[in-house]
């Protein structure tokens, strides 16, 4: 049998004060945040700031908040601004969806159909028919390194915010984004109609006492739903459901596969974020009727 010798580590010099506060100045500047070939970051005199800069947008602003991972929160915050586009008949880009989320989790990126580059703010944009699409080219580690919008063209009377990170994290990160959540007209929380998926809804829904929420749950409808999953409601579920706040989101099983691509959005999809856009303030932006 071989022995296996082990030599003690050479010692190392103590790591002094300096060193000590030189590394964390370093980890505030976020010098170790950038992954390999980013671009360096902005310093404080540039107007493309992160997320500690404030937005004040003109047009209406949905926020959509996925209560669990792969929910489908992008495809139906891309429904909404589909639904909105097609409901107002005069309007030329007159929808958008910005995907908030770090650039490795990005869902929107293959449902554009003409791209149309980097925006001088940072953001990554793309077109599909009339609903401009924004998405970040940077990672993020935290909400309030997110850049804002960039500032809504002319005739932009909707944003859609794909907020893209856990709830709690994002009300423990003040930024231009919890405070647009925080403050909205309406919140939509997307959920699954799963006995989990009810829990992480009325989860969300305590974290956001106080703002308006409209529930999407993903699933059969609901006289579909498995026996004893209505009884999983919680009480600020119940309240919610007693207001008629929460909508049925057809699962497309296509969808459910291969993910958001270039293809056309499935009608029932379509017909259901039109149902979801109207009961929103959002829904009074728009004109015509949204079919």
């Amino acid at each position: 049998m071989t022995s296996l010798t082990t030599y003690p580590a050479p010692p190392r010099s103590a790591v002094s004060v300096e060193e000590l506060q030189r590394a964390w100045q370093a980890v505030q500047a976020g010098d170790f945040r950038r992954h390999p070939g980013a671009s360096p970051r902005p310093d404080a005199s540039s107007s493309h700031e992160t997320g500690g800069q404030p937005w004040e947008p003109h047009e209406a602003v949905l926020p959509v908040i996925g209560c669990a991972g792969s929910v489908g929160a992008t495809t139906l915050a891309l429904s909404l601004a589909t639904a909105a586009v097609a409901a107002t008949a005069d309007a030329v880009g007159g929808a958008r969806v910005v995907e908030c989320c770090t650039v490795t989790a990005s869902g929107l990126a293959p449902a554009s159909t003409a791209e149309l580059g980097q925006h001088p703010a940072g953001w990554l944009q793309g077109t599909r028919g009339e609903v401009l699409l924004e998405r970040s080219t940077d990672m993020y580690v935290s909400p309030d390194e997110v850049l804002p919008p960039t500032d809504a063209a002319p005739g932009l009377g909707l944003t859609v915010l794909d907020v893209g990170w856990e709830l709690g994290q994002l009300m423990a990160s003040p930024s231009w984004l919890s405070d647009r959540v925080l403050h909205a007209d309406h919140v939509v929380a997307v959920t699954t109609a799963t006995i989990p998926g009810l829990r992480r809804l009325e989860g969300a829904l305590a974290l956001l006492e106080g703002t308006p929420v409209i529930g999407a749950v993903l699933g059969p409808p609901r006289r579909k739903w498995p026996r004893g999953l209505e009884h999983s409601l919680g009480a600020l579920s119940r309240r919610l459901d007693q207001h008629g706040a929460m909508h049925p989101i057809p699962l497309d099983r296509g969808l459910a596969v291969r993910g958001l691509d270039s293809q056309a959005l499935p009608t029932r999809l379509l017909t259901a974020a039109g149902h979801l856009l109207r009961a929103s303030v959002a829904g009074a932006t728009t004109k015509g009727n949204l079919s």
